[in-house]
Parts: structure tokens; sequence; C-alpha cells
């Protein structure tokens, strides 16, 4: 029997992150992941000045791939590869764990709005133990929708392929909308989710299983859960919208997700907090750091893991 349509609409949870609030989309009982998409903050808007921001000190991760998207504002990555990159909207961050990374981040110290996501996607088992990596993706490709366009930002579609590294079958994109109505064709191996990071809209199509119409109205902070879905989707807009489009094919894979960490087991995750807090108390001021989590060059402390019950 398929769901009702207000049970697909979930709003984030208000959060903090550094100082930040944030709007937590993933996971959540009941939708831990879509596709091999495990984690969604919407991060602000938020004013900062010279003196008030984000600051999220050197914090680990490991097993997922990090994909921070901004919509104003621009925020300084660094992390234990030695990346230094500063990041504005319309470009991707894309940081990959893998064994195991350490980053900080921070918005610019200079008067503005910060207005952004922060995803993640699980690495599965061919590459969450391989080697970390860092990449900056400045131009990516567009889809013009008639009203408005699509930023392919990781994955392809309808054509337009990011160049982004995809560790698994995903497709992530932005869509700028103005006033009007879009049809997006689907792909039958993909779970879907729609996110709007900003305005309201409606999304029409029919429910794979039945075959019955879909007619979902969604707003800002709100997260609707297309994991079952006909060949297409229709956005209707009336005014403006902005919002993410993720897909990807399930992941066949248990997940243990706990703090920073992605794994497969309770033990797994143990072993990684270890690890970090020996960073903690000896690598931080070190040169080297630890075997597992090398130093992150940054004026903001290191983050300490909290207890894992």
């Amino acid at each position: 029997m398929t769901k009702p349509t207000e049970s697909l609409v979930h709003d984030a949870k208000v959060a903090e992150v550094g100082g930040f609030r944030v709007r937590r989309a993933l996971p959540r009982r009941g939708l831990r992941t879509v596709g091999a998409w495990c984690f969604a903050d919407h991060m602000g808007p938020e004013v900062v000045t010279e003196t008030s921001g984000l600051d999220v000190g050197p914090h680990p991760h490991i097993g997922l791939q990090t994909v921070t998207w901004l919509v104003e504002g621009a925020v300084l990555h660094t992390d234990s590869l030695g990346s230094e990159q500063l990041i504005r909207p319309g470009q991707l961050n894309l940081m990959t764990a893998g064994r195991g990374i350490a980053h900080a981040e921070e918005s610019v110290r200079t008067t503005g709005t910060l207005h952004g996501v922060q995803l993640w996607i699980a690495q599965p088992s061919t590459t969450r133990d391989g080697a970390s990596a860092f990449a900056h993706h400045a131009d990516l490709p567009r889809i013009d929708v008639g009203h408005g366009t699509a930023t392919v930002f990781i994955g392809e579609y309808a054509g337009a392929v990011s160049e982004a590294r995809a560790d698994t079958p995903v497709v992530g994109m932005e869509a700028d909308l103005r006033a009007g109505t879009s049809v997006w064709p689907l792909r039958p191996d993909f779970e879907y989710a729609v996110y709007v990071i900003s305005g309201a809209l409606q999304i029409g199509g029919a429910v794979a299983s039945t075959g019955g119409p879909l007619a979902i109205p969604a707003r800002e902070g709100q997260l609707v859960d297309l994991r079952i879905h006909g060949d297409e989707i229709t956005l209707a807009v009336s005014d403006a919208a902005r919002l993410l489009i993720l897909g990807g094919e399930p992941l066949d894979e248990p997940l243990y997700m706990w703090w920073n960490f992605v794994g497969r087991s309770r033990e797994e995750i143990a072993q990684a907090a270890q690890d970090w807090a020996a960073y903690v108390e000896t690598g931080a001021h070190a040169t080297e750091g630890t075997e597992r989590f090398t130093r992150v060059t940054s004026s903001l402390t290191p983050m300490r893991a909290p207890e894992l019950t």
C-alpha cells in the first residue's frame, strides 16, 4: 500500500555545528539513506561578521565523501592532505575520506550571508578503506529546464556529466527555478529525494507501485522522500525555488553511522574514535599527527569526539 503523500515530506531538524545553525534533513528515522546519500545539513542562511560565523575545527571522517555546496558566501577548507581551498557558490568541494582524513572549515570573515549545504555519500566496501583525496570543481555542467537551470555537481543527468569522482552510482543536482513547470525523468533503478533550500513548489507524478497520482507540496527546509517513484516527476513553482535533487542506486550494504564516521560495525567505529582521540592528545600540535589522522593546518581547536555509548 502506498504511503499517504504527507508521510513522504519530512521537516529538517534544527541543530548547531561549529557555532552555526543548521537544518539536518538526513539521516532520520525511517529514512537513513537515499541511494548512498546518508547525510544532509542545510547551513544558514546566517549573517557572517568579522567575529562570528562558521568555525568547524579539525575533525575526522572515515568511509564517506563530503560534498560542500554553497548558495551564498565563501568557506575555507583545509585538510590533512595539505589542501587549502576557498569555495564559492556554484562550485563543488569533494573530499573522499577512505580509511581516514581530517579537515577544518571556516567562513570567510567579511560581513555577509553564508548559505549552503553539506552532504555525505557513503563509500562502498570497494573504496571505503582506500586512500583519502580532495578535489575542487569550479566548472560544472548546467541544464536549461525552461523556467530555470539545474547544475549537476556529481553524477550524470540528461546528458550532463560532472567530472567529480563518484564511487557508487549517484546523482546530485541543484535546481534554481522561476515560476513555471518542468518535467524530470527518473531512473527506475535509482532512489530519489528532493530537498527545498528556499521557496516552495509542488511535486507531481505517479507512484510506481500503484500508478496513482502524486501531488506533494513542499517548502523550505523540507525533504521529500521519492525512493518509490514512477518514470518522471513534475516540479511546479509559482514564484521561485531553489532545491536539491539527490538520487542513486540503493546501497546494498549495512551502515553503522556515528558522529563523523560511516562504518560497518561498532568495533570499527570505536577504533576510529580511539585513533582520533590519539590525534587530539598528541597530533594537534605535532608535525605529523598519528598514523591514521595527520595534521590539519588550522588555527581552530580540534573537535573531541563524544562518548561512544
